[in-house]
């Protein structure tokens, strides 16, 4: 269980799916209530898919271009860093997708794969999260894939409900929360950063 509520708190916090929410607002603006639930439980399939493939095959794709583990954790934690910064500052949300991207992704007629599922719900930050994630055994892996799923869920809930809970908590309950997560994230990546510098200097 403790690997379980790790792997979901950690994940939860740099998926950030309330991020996501005006940007899928804007792009099944469109859509029936039925259509828009079907692209969120594709996106979040698709995510699931995503990170497991980083998950499994992420050591094998290092291990190829000859990177360490520890390295990967040093430029993830500067990532995860990087985008902490973006969400602590004001209006960051709205540069998660640029606007030619967010235009091409009008004309779409299927948005669940990209842009949503990717880069937006599973972006560098959190494939890079999954590759550095260390599961001895089986039973691990299974349950950390589980919480794959369980945060996948999570975001589909928030995705579905995205319209009421921004009409709940407005433009400044979004800000403040984006300030959270964004907290969140930093505290993930400085940790990312600072354990993989004692392990690679031999730190106590």
């Amino acid at each position: 269980m403790e690997v379980l509520l790790a792997t979901f708190t950690t994940l939860f916090s740099v998926v950030n799916p309330f991020g996501a929410m005006p940007v899928f607002l804007t792009m099944t603006s469109d859509d029936s209530n039925r259509a828009r639930t079907a692209t969120a439980l594709r996106a979040c399939v698709y995510m699931v898919a995503i990170l497991s493939v980083a998950f499994f095959g992420g050591q094998y794709i290092l291990n190829f271009f000859g990177i360490n583990i520890q390295h990967l954790r040093i430029a993830g934690g500067i990532l995860l860093m990087r985008s902490a910064f973006e969400l602590l500052t004001p209006g960051a949300n709205r540069d998660r997708v640029g606007p030619d991207a967010l235009e091409e992704s009008m004309q779409k007629d299927d948005i669940s794969f990209t842009p949503l599922a990717m880069p937006m719900l599973s972006g560098p930050g959190s494939m890079a999260l999954c590759i550095g994630l260390i599961r001895p055994t089986y039973a691990d892996k299974a349950l950390t894939v589980l919480g794959f799923a369980l945060v996948a869920l999570a975001a589909f809930v928030i995705l579905v409900s995205s319209l009421r809970l921004t009409r709940l908590m407005g433009r400044p309950g979004m800000a403040a929360l984006a300030r959270i997560m964004g907290f969140l994230t930093l505290a993930i990546g400085v940790n990312f950063f600072v354990t993989a510098v004692k392990v690679l200097f031999h730190v106590e």
